[in-house]
Parts: structure tokens; sequence; C-alpha cells
């Protein structure tokens, strides 16, 4: 009796269980049916639409862009969250590795400045005027009288310096990637070296060049993400069917001439051959080479970069500094050190402002981010003289710019009719 009770009252508790798994098995129907048709529409739009640029009798077939052929860098990481933590790399990506948290001391500038002595040169009228001369018979439509002619009544030194700062720094980052696994050694035992542990050796000084290792003890083998493992990857061309349209017919099956005849090519079906992946449907992944796993392992990047800062010190002259971009000047100083100390000894103080204040900038720009490697301070003087001369009662001027000895001038007084129009 007990027994019979029980059946009774359980029996309406397996009807209702009943009608829950119909419902949902009727929805997963809807859901797959829905599913199904979009890949059909997809299937048939893109069939009919990937040979547009072949359209018309006649067109080679083939000709269109081949969707498999884009460009890829091979082998990539999966992603962050598919791979193993590693002690010491736990924050990978574009961001610098400060050397400071990994002990990579930097150098000291040192206590005081050396002692310096700096030797002004001067233009003489000689030079002045032979460079004058060379200047105005490069001139078609100048007189040499006025260079003949000319009487010296002023000679103004407009020094002008060119104080420049190179600051060679090398810089660390670290990011996940990959390459098809084809056998090799797994380096994946034992702790990894800490980012700034890891020798490299430093190219030349004051050149920009980027480097990547590989960390040692970071390999690990993963599975292809691309491909899912298998190895192979959907045709994009024809969208996993192995089939095309026709770019003999233009997918009608039939050819237009002078009389209605079926295409050969494709038997009047306006379909043939996916001539990308074969027939087959899919491709081999250009990920992992077709092997279906990947040898995933840390890179370190290494940088090195020859950062510049350049100040020109000019007293309001009225010369165009912009012709000074083509022009050597005279060294007057070259210092290189592992961290230079500002210039504190020159004669013209706006120099030695301008050293101070680009070598602490630069020294608190890169410290916190950068390891320096070397840095290197010059001044040129850029020797500009303004030469005052006078001819036929009248005061002239002109510019010798430069260890080139070039000559500018606004106006000369002596040029033909066809400079005074120009």
């Amino acid at each position: 009796m007990c027994c019979q009770n029980y059946k009774w009252k359980s029996k309406p508790l397996l009807i209702g269980m009943y009608h829950e798994i119909v419902t949902l098995r009727c929805c997963f129907l809807t859901l797959k049916t829905k599913v199904d048709s979009s890949l059909a529409t997809m299937d048939k739009t893109h069939l009919l639409s990937d040979q547009d640029g072949a359209s018309g009798p006649g067109r080679s077939y083939g000709t269109c862009t081949d969707p498999n052929m884009e460009a890829n860098d091979g082998a990539t990481a999966p992603p962050a969250d598919m791979m193993p933590v590693v002690p010491g790399y736990e924050n990978l990506g574009p961001n610098v590795i400060p050397p400071s948290h990994f002990g990579s001391s930097q150098p000291q500038a040192p206590p005081r400045a050396p002692e310096r002595r700096f030797d002004i040169p001067a233009i003489s009228e000689e030079l002045a005027q032979e460079a004058f001369t060379e200047y105005v018979s490069s001139k078609c439509c100048y007189s040499s009288k006025p260079v003949k002619e000319m009487v010296f009544t002023d000679l103004q030194s407009l020094n002008t310096y060119r104080y420049r700062l190179e600051t060679f720094t090398e810089s660390r980052t670290t990011e996940w990637d990959s390459e098809p696994y084809n056998g090799q050694v797994v380096d994946g035992f034992g702790v990894a070296p800490e980012p700034w542990s890891i020798p490299v050796p430093v190219p030349s000084l004051f050149k920009n060049c980027k480097k990547s290792v590989r960390v040692p003890h970071t390999s690990t083998v993963k599975g292809c993400h691309s491909c899912l493992n298998l190895g192979r990857s959907a045709c994009r061309k024809c969208v996993n069917s192995g089939r095309t349209r026709c770019g003999h017919c233009c997918g009608t099956g039939w050819i237009s001439s002078s009389e209605r005849r079926r295409c050969g090519l494709c038997s009047g079906s306006g379909m043939v051959r996916c001539h990308s992946c074969g027939g087959v449907g899919s491709i081999t992944c250009k990920t992992c080479k077709g092997h279906g796993k990947l040898l995933c392992f840390i890179k370190l990047i290494v940088t090195w970069k020859n950062n510049i800062h350049v100040s020109v010190i000019d007293k309001g002259s009225g010369f165009p500094l912009k012709l000074l971009n083509q022009i050597t000047g005279e060294k007057l100083l070259t210092d290189m050190a592992p961290m230079v100390y500002p210039v504190v000894s020159f004669p013209d103080h706006s120099v030695n402002a301008a050293s101070e204040s680009a070598v602490r900038e630069h020294q608190a720009q890169f410290c916190t981010t950068c390891r320096i490697l070397q840095q290197r301070q010059t001044i040129e003087l850029i020797p500009i003289t303004q030469v005052y001369y006078a001819w036929k009662e009248k005061t002239h001027t002109f510019y010798v710019y430069g260890t080139e000895h070039k000559v500018y001038t606004k106006d000369y007084p002596a040029t033909c009719c066809c400079c005074s129009i120009l």
C-alpha cells in the first residue's frame, strides 16, 4: 500500500521533468535550424560573390584576390589566459621593465665638473674677403666691383653655439611568443632568470637597435589556438565548401554567344572546384604550419635607443637659423661618460644653463624606465661674422657663417636688371 501511494505521489514529478526535457529539446532544435539557415545563407552569398572580380564571359578564371593569401606573420602566441604564470613575469606586455627592480644600478655622475679651457676663434678680414669673393663669383648677375673696391668698417663676431646631448639607453620588455612545434627540445624546467639578469651583448654605441631573446626555462607546448589542434583551418575562399562560382560563365552554367550553350568548364552546374584548397574545403594552418601544436615561450625584447637633445644658443643676431641645419660647426667640447656632468665653466653662461637643463632632464626621464649605458655631450661653435663694408659712400653688410665659410647677404649693391626684378 505504501509503495502504491509513493508511485502516485512521484508521478506528477516525473511528468513535470518530462515536459521540461521536451521543452529544452524543442529549443535546441529551433536554435540549430536557425544556425543552419544562417550558415547556408552565408555560404550561398559568399559563393556567389567571391569572384565578383571575374564577372563576364571570357574573363580568366581565378583572377580575383585569394583571401587565403593575405599576409600572415606566422606563429603567434595563444591568448594570455591560456598561458601559465611564470614567476618574475607576471606582468607581460609593452610596458618597459624598470631596471631598479632587478638590481641593475645606474652609473653615477662625477662629483664635480672637470677643468676645461675654451678658445674661441675669430675670423680675419682676409678670410672674410676671400669668402665674399668666392660667393660673388658664383652669382652670374653680381658685379665684382664691390668686392674689389669695398672698405671694411667693422667685423662683429656673433658667436652661435650648438649644444648637443646624446643619451644611449637600453630598455627591456617581455611578451609571449611561439613557433610551430615539430619535436624541438622544450626548455621548460628550472627557474626563469629575471629580465635584467639575462646577458645581451650591447651593439654599437649611439645607434638605434632592437633584438629579441628567448627567456630560458619558459618554454611549453600548447595546442594551436587558430585551428583547435587540427593543423588545418577553413578555406576562406570557398567557406569550407570546396566549390566556388565558375568564373567562365559567372555561375549561370551557360555561355552567351551566337547560340546559347552549356559551359564546358563547370558542366553547366555554375560551380567549380576551389583552386585555393583543391576542393578539400580546408588549408594548412598558417599559425602552426599543419603541426597542430605550438612551442610557446617568453620573448625578451631589448631596445637600444639614442635619445638626442639639441639647443642652439643665438644672441638675436637676425641671422636665419634654418641655414645652420646643414652647417657643421667647430667642436669645442666632446665629453663622453656613462653619466656626464653638466658643463659649468663655459664662457657663455647660456650654454652652461642649456647643458644643466638637458642633463637633468635626461637623467630624470630615463633613470626610472631605462638603463643609461653612455652619455655624450658636445659644444659646437658655429662661427657667424657680420661684416660691415663701405662702397660708394654707402654702408652694406653680409654674413660669413659655418666652418665652410658660406656667405649670406640680404641685398648686394651691384646686380643686373634681371636680379633686381627678381
